[in-house]
């Protein structure tokens, strides 16, 4: 009976510790994300692309949360901090009919963006695939520099893998909602976050 009870204590004590254990992993992973900027405007180096990461179409136009990004990037690209948009991101689920990057494509050129300005990568389902795609694109075009366009809750791991990938320099800028709830998408950033970092080790480690 009693070494039954010890198994149980013991147990117990390893079951709050892993609790307590995760608890701060996930709360180290929010801080992150939370305080995460980017690089301020005026502090952005001239680049020979910006890259906008994809999120979801509605009824195969941008998402109100996927026009944030999309405006920040016109915004750059009107000021000159790179003479090209990559515009990237595959076909969602769910039975639409374009992928992202076609219809970030079709927000752009509604916009005044020339076509010849705006490169379509339609094949990406991850944040990671939407930079290493993107990456491969650089090289075959002789592009070296890209300032990558997400959401500040975003832009932490797009930074960490955009570096992992091997872009030099590592250029985020990082835009503000006002039509997301950022505890859910934070929260969230914190899973998608820890799968990062494991993929990253086996990415390593092989």
């Amino acid at each position: 009976m009693r070494k039954r009870r010890r198994i149980v204590r013991t147990i117990g004590r390893c079951a709050v510790g892993g609790a307590a254990a995760l608890a701060a992993w996930c709360l180290v992973l929010y801080i992150i994300v939370c305080q995460y900027h980017g690089k301020p405007e005026n502090e952005l180096s001239h680049a020979d692309v910006g890259i906008v990461l994809g999120a979801s179409l509605w009824n195969d136009k941008p998402s109100p949360a996927l026009q944030e990004r999309l405006d920040r990037a016109l915004a750059l690209y009107r000021d000159g901090k790179f003479d090209r948009i990559l515009v990237t991101g595959g076909v969602d689920a769910g039975g639409a009919k374009l992928s992202e990057a076609e219809g970030m494509r079709d927000y752009l050129l509604a916009r005044g963006v020339p076509e010849d300005s705006i490169v379509p990568e339609t094949q990406a389902r991850s944040t990671y695939e939407n930079l290493k795609f993107s990456r491969e694109i650089m090289e075959q075009n002789g592009w070296s520099t890209a300032i990558i366009v997400t959401h500040r809750f975003h832009g932490s791991r797009s930074a960490d893998i955009a570096k992992t990938l091997g872009y030099a320099p590592v250029q985020v800028s990082a835009a503000d909602t006002q039509v997301l709830n950022l505890f859910y998408h934070r929260s969230r950033e914190v899973l998608a976050y820890t799968k990062w970092l494991a993929d990253k080790w086996l990415l390593h480690a092989g």
